[in-house]
């Protein structure tokens, strides 16, 4: 009999899950990636509950304590056990809230304690040479060898002008690229557009990488900025992480050291460093809550730090 029910909580499982990805996909906008990310999580917690002849409908507080106590017996860190807890509290919250369950056993549960670690960036000095290995580029070279490394430079200068998620970068539209365009309108989080302005840098870039994929007669007719002949139609975000992990290490930096979401933070800590606004910059990033932009506050201590030492009349007494 506890086999038989083992053995049918899977179908129901994924069933109750199914309905609350579909949720955050209609209700809250939730992209793919999001919804990839919630999936595979709720997969892992119905596979333990499964294991232990429990299910998503049936499992009690004590049953998902347990599942978290196997992610830090599997050796999973702070974050990615509070990750999981958050997606298993929204589960069993909109379970409950649509009769469901008439119960909710995560609203009591308590997340592991942790810091929030510093966000890793890169000096201006880093980025420069990044900058200057992506543009230099052979003019002799084969035209499709010199639009990769044009792509390589445009997606680089334009990340870093913008700040834009990776995934917002590689899926611009071929609009992005008009001469006059002083900003873009990118579509975020949750279907919400915003605008973020283009720098000279960026514009010249873009001009240059159009002018060359022009030249070489690909995917002219493509609506994307950054095409790509795969099932998306533009360049991925995985294929964009490796090339500027190759142009790391080309510029002299060690590759875990760079990634697209590490250029992010440059952007966003470099423009704190030089006077922005916190609120301004939660804009630019695309941040719905202002508290996720404060990972950024150490810059701004550090700056307010500096500034007493070199302004104030008494800090060299």
């Amino acid at each position: 009999m506890a086999r038989g029910t083992a053995r049918a909580a899977g179908p129901a499982d994924e069933r109750l899950v199914a309905l609350f990805l579909d949720m955050l996909a209609a209700e809250r906008g939730a992209q793919n990636n999001t919804l990839t990310s919630y999936g595979r999580d709720l997969a892992d917690l119905t596979a333990h509950l499964t294991k232990g002849r429990h299910s998503v409908s049936s499992a009690s507080t004590q049953d998902l304590r347990g599942y978290l106590a196997a992610l830090s017996r599997r050796g999973l860190g702070p974050a990615t056990v509070a990750r999981r807890l958050s997606a298993i509290r929204q589960l069993y919250r909109f379970l409950y809230a649509e009769g469901l369950r008439k119960d909710d056993p995560a609203a009591v549960l308590e997340g592991p304690k942790r810091s929030r670690p510093l966000p890793k960036t890169l000096t201006l000095a880093e980025v420069d040479r990044l900058l200057g290995a992506a543009a230099a580029c052979d003019a002799a070279a084969p035209v499709r060898e010199r639009v990769r490394a044009a792509r390589l430079s445009c997606l680089l200068e334009t990340l870093y002008a913008t700040g834009l998620r990776v995934s917002e970068l590689v899926a611009l539209p071929m609009s992005a690229a008009r001469r006059d365009a002083r900003v873009i309108i990118v579509c975020g989080k949750g279907n919400k557009e915003r605008m973020v302005p283009l720098n000279n840098a960026a514009k010249d870039t873009m001009a240059n990488y159009l002018a060359l994929l022009e030249q070489s007669g690909q995917c002219a007719s493509s609506k994307w900025l950054f095409p790509s002949f795969g099932e998306s139609g533009h360049l991925t975000r995985q294929h964009f992480a490796r090339d500027l992990k190759s142009l790391a290490v080309g510029a002299g930096l060690r590759a875990e050291q760079v990634s697209p979401h590490v250029l992010r933070h440059a952007f966003a800590s470099h423009l704190l460093h030089n006077g922005a606004d916190l609120r301004v910059v939660q804009t630019l990033l695309g941040h719905a809550d202002i508290s996720t932009t404060q990972i950024y506050t150490h810059v701004l201590e550090e700056r307010l730090k500096s500034l007493v030492r070199d302004l104030h009349p008494l800090a060299e007494t």
